[in-house]
């Protein structure tokens, strides 16, 4: 009976390898992070005047933010183009993933976000041990290492086994090999 369960699944593993992993990580990520990314970056957009808010400034340097009395005119031009970075970041690496272009960097981009951003969390807005959480303690909802475990997780199959077969990346390289 095992050679026949194992017969199955391996047949079922070669029917899907090329697609449905990426293919599905790339629709979870869709799905449930490229929104949340999408509407911070645009709480860093002072639609206005056309500049970053004050509070892109505040959301990435709480602290220098705070000791400067909330006026980005105060801080670096250093600081300017982190803010930069994170906001196009947060705008262009989620879209390049669900499309399914430069998936595997996007995706690492992704995964270097993911962690600067806790980092962020935990030293700059001071966030408590219960939103940071532990593994292995049964408690599967803390912010920083339940939640944010599942997104690189996610990144990382994408990262591994690229976009899959709809993609623009698949496309590319379907014709790049064909020449």
């Amino acid at each position: 009976m095992m050679n026949q369960i194992e017969r199955l699944f391996s047949l079922v593993d070669r029917v899907t390898a090329a697609w449905l992993l990426p293919t599905s990580a790339r629709f979870v990520f869709a799905a449930t992070l490229a929104a949340y990314y999408g509407q911070s970056a645009l709480t860093k957009i002072d639609v206005s005047s056309f500049s970053f808010s004050v509070g892109a400034y505040a959301q990435i340097f709480p602290k220098t933010m705070e000791s400067v009395g909330y006026n980005p005119a105060e801080l670096s031009i250093v600081h300017t183009l982190v803010v930069m970075a994170a906001t196009f970041g947060e705008l262009i690496l989620p879209f390049l993933i669900i499309v399914g272009f430069l998936s595997r960097l996007a995706a690492l981009g992704m995964i270097g976000f993911i962690f600067v951003q806790s980092v962020v969390d935990i030293y700059g807005h001071n966030l408590a041990a219960k939103d940071i959480g532990h593994w292995f303690d049964g408690v599967p909802n803390s912010l920083i290492l339940d939640q944010r475990t599942f997104w690189v997780f996610l990144l990382v199959v994408i990262a591994l086994k690229g976009a899959g077969p709809l993609s623009i990346d698949y496309l590319l390289i379907r014709k790049s090999s064909s020449n």
